[in-house]
């Protein structure tokens, strides 16, 4: 079974998921925005049950942070875990498939013809 792993700027967080993610996307929602002062958000998507983390992540509505340094980790929403893409260990594991919250993106980003585009959230969720 092959597994990722991650974790916060100073170490004190790390996370390892096992096996292949249910899902990779980006968000352009204010609240992913805003809680990683970024354009947009990326992250592969887990079940709860393949994923470990370690140390002591604090929490605002389900988004996961280190305390001492600050960085964004993780985050959940019912049994999944969101790992963030920029908190793996190393880059380019993962491709996005699809993208969420469109009219909240920003129009100078590139165009990603390639992703599926939801307005606001995926059907279903």
């Amino acid at each position: 079974m092959t597994s990722v792993q991650g974790g916060c700027l100073c170490g004190d967080v790390r996370v390892i998921a096992h096996g292949a993610p249910k899902r990779v996307g980006l968000c352009h929602c204010l609240k992913c925005r805003k809680h990683h002062g970024a354009a947009f958000y990326a992250a592969a998507v887990f079940s709860m049950a393949a994923v470990s983390v370690t140390g002591t992540p604090h929490a605002y509505e389900g988004r996961h942070f280190c305390v001492r340094c600050g960085s964004s980790v993780f985050a959940q929403t019912g049994d999944e875990i969101e790992i963030h893409l920029g908190a793996l260990d190393d880059p380019n594991q993962f491709t996005p498939t699809y993208q969420l919250w469109t009219k909240r993106r920003e129009h100078w980003l590139p165009e990603m013809d390639n992703l599926i585009s939801y307005d606001e959230d995926r059907a279903g969720d």
